[in-house]
């Protein structure tokens, strides 16, 4: 079979990639850098990390059929769970008639100068409130740069925080809403909160606790939507309706269990997860502003809303979402900027709009298997070239063995050894 009629996935590495730069998506110096796939130099991993031993390999694949706000995009993910890109893709092509579109309010991250042994903690409180003009000059002061660039200190407040419950013990917290710009922002925060530290401590004559960013960023929320027809929603075993109103229903009941939540919230990390990765960005972070939202009516919940709307299934998600195009491991990694670059994104907002994306359409594909074939099927087809290779397979066999496999009435490692012993002795 010529590559030309070749699905994506039918495709070689090879040829992926030709097509990825016949279609325009990546250049020539891209596809050579992907085709290597090279090591990092020593002293570039020895700069990320202390005590560098080794590298750690992931594949790398791209999810396809993606239209976010009117643009086709090609996202590339990092992940070793075979189903992910798959279950993305398919996802993205049955949500294509209307795509994704997306919105951001804003973008401001989160730093905390905390205070403790306060004298007179109601004082200090307006103390630092009458004193707004010289904060500002003090944060423009201690990080000029991202200040003439439209950045730095834009708000903030004050609170006191009270442990009622143990020690009776009260905190001064001073939240300082800043912009980054297109960084990730850690190293920016964090100097604006040591330049301010001194200032603030002499106002209120206290004593320092910490001076720290926060990853619960609630003033840089991301919603990624889609709305899709029930008539494409219609399978052999159901009708466009009732599996509509089933993933409604699922999405309804992971907001009544914490125990659902988690798994429910986990299946859109794996979208998620697998962006940020790509990029060069901090899954951790991103996942502790996530889990944190999804806790924010005081329980634990799913993150995503489905519901049906007159004859369409309409989808929405938002989280909390910075993310950087600039700084940090982005601008040592290779691939993470090639990656960027394969998204044709240059700010760190377009970015965090695609990812929200990636996350509903992972969600909807957990939620449609979940309530009409159940996960397992489409999760250990895509497992059986995983588990030839598991049981020994090589070469040409590893593909013999996953089809086999697939037709099998059951998957395990005992029937893929069996199968593998069978082959070979032909």
């Amino acid at each position: 079979m010529s590559q030309e009629n070749k699905k994506f996935y039918q495709q070689t590495r090879v040829e992926r990639l030709d097509t990825l730069v016949n279609q325009g998506i990546i250049s020539d110096s891209d596809k050579e850098l992907y085709q290597k796939t090279p090591l990092l130099t020593e002293d570039v991993a020895n700069s990320l990390i202390e005590n560098q031993i080794s590298q750690f390999p992931l594949p790398e694949g791209v999810a396809l059929n993606f239209i976010i706000d009117g643009e086709k995009k090609v996202i590339p993910m990092v992940v070793e769970e075979p189903s992910v890109i798959a279950a993305c893709s398919n996802s993205a092509k049955i949500l294509s008639r209307n795509g994704f579109s997306t919105s951001i309010s804003k973008r401001e991250l989160i730093g905390q100068i905390i205070l403790k042994d306060i004298p007179d903690i109601e004082a200090a409180k307006l103390k630092i409130e009458k004193n707004k003009d010289q904060i500002f000059t003090l944060a423009k002061e201690a990080h000029p740069s991202i200040h003439s660039r439209g950045g730095g200190l834009k708000d903030f407040y004050v609170k006191i925080i009270k442990d009622t419950t143990i020690t009776d013990k009260e905190f001064l917290t001073v939240y300082l809403l800043i912009e980054t710009k297109d960084a990730m922002g850690a190293n920016i925060i964090n100097t604006i909160l040591e330049g301010l530290t001194p200032f603030i401590l002499e106002l209120t004559n206290g004593a320092s606790l910490m001076s720290i960013l926060s990853n619960y960023n609630t003033e840089a929320l991301v919603t990624a939507t889609c709305e899709v027809p029930l008539t494409d929603l219609e399978t052999k075993n159901f009708s466009g309706q009732e599996l509509g109103q089933k993933i409604a229903e699922a999405s309804l009941y992971a907001k009544l269990d914490p125990h659902r939540a988690a798994t429910h919230n986990k299946g859109i990390m794996n979208g998620i997860d697998s962006v940020v990765i790509a990029t060069g960005n901090d899954p951790r972070a991103v996942e502790a502003g996530a889990h944190a939202f999804a806790s924010k009516n005081g329980r634990y919940q799913g993150m995503t809303n489905w519901e049906v709307v007159e004859d369409n299934l309409v989808g929405e998600l938002t989280l909390p979402m910075v993310l950087g195009t600039v700084g940090g491991a982005i601008s040592v990694l290779p691939l993470a900027k090639s990656n960027l670059e394969l998204l044709g994104v240059t700010t760190s907002e377009e970015l965090s709009r695609i990812v929200l994306c990636v996350g509903l359409a992972q969600n909807f594909a957990a939620l449609r298997a979940l309530v009409s074939d159940g996960i397992q099927k489409g999760h250990m087809s895509l497992h059986a070239s995983s588990l030839a290779i598991q049981v020994g397979a090589q070469n040409e066999e590893i593909e013999i063995i996953a089809n086999q496999l697939r037709l099998a009435p059951k998957m395990n490692s005992a029937i893929a050894k069996e199968l593998l012993m069978t082959l070979r002795d032909k």
